[in-house]
């Protein structure tokens, strides 16, 4: 019978993106486990196509869907790349649900994504808000 790993045992690190430095240790500071993965979806979601050097395709593309007009067709796409770029790019996350609600009144879409970390079996929420930008 497998066993699942300690729970404050580091399976996956990732640098801060400014490079922030460890207050007592000076080395570069790092994330851990799911806040690392959280942190790399965001950027994923964030990210638009052709922004990255050397990486044309890396990105979600979801800012640029936000000019169309909010339908639920628009809604469903938007889900439906956000899914198919986490599971592209992001293998360190089993993808379990990604729900998508747009906000009228603020023209932005609240995104969350559920997950669990490979090797893990809790569920983990992450809340992104993307805005239009003008």
């Amino acid at each position: 019978m497998a066993t699942s790993p300690a729970p404050n045992k580091i399976l996956y690190s990732d640098f801060f993106i400014n490079l922030d430095m460890h207050p007592v240790s000076r080395d570069a500071a790092r994330r851990n486990n799911e806040n690392s993965i959280k942190e790399s979806m965001r950027n994923l979601l964030l990210t638009d196509a052709g922004e990255r050097p050397f990486q044309p395709k890396l990105g979600g593309n979801i800012r640029a869907m936000l000019f169309e007009h909010i339908t639920p067709q628009t809604i469903i796409s938007m889900r439906e790349q956000i899914r198919e770029c986490l599971i592209q790019y992001e293998p360190r996350a089993n993808l379990i649900d990604v729900i998508v609600n747009p906000d009228y009144d603020k023209n932005h879409v609240n995104v969350t994504i559920v997950f669990n970390v490979i090797n893990r079996q809790e569920p983990i929420s992450l809340d992104v808000i993307i805005t239009r930008v003008r």
